[in-house]
């Protein structure tokens, strides 16, 4: 024999079908903010390699432009030395042909 549906059980019935409704539901909408939150993510990736990139380059062109200031510097501050040298060869040779006595070193 079949007992009468009780009026509690059929509540319970119908709130745990609405409940695993509301389940799928919920556990569709992570899915969708899940999948979501990834290309987000796959986006800021791509957005900061880029942006690596293109401060390396940034900073490599700086370098390279520092290497030549530094290069033209030193071959500037070489030909000044060449030229202070030959200065103080011929200051020398005028000491000497004018018997000039030498100064003492600071």
């Amino acid at each position: 024999m079949v007992e009468p549906e009780n009026l509690t059980l059929q509540i319970l019935r119908k709130l745990d079908s609405k409940m695993d409704n509301g389940f799928q539901e919920l556990k569709s909408e992570i899915g969708a903010l899940r999948k979501d939150i990834n290309a987000e993510i796959n986006s800021l990736r791509a957005d900061v390699a880029s942006d690596l990139i293109l401060t390396r380059k940034e900073t490599s062109e700086q370098v390279v432009g520092l290497r030549r200031a530094v290069i033209e510097y030193h071959s500037s501050v070489i030909g000044h030395g060449i030229i202070i040298s030959e200065l103080e060869g011929r200051v020398r040779r005028l000491e000497q042909h004018l018997n000039l006595p030498h100064p003492e070193p600071h």
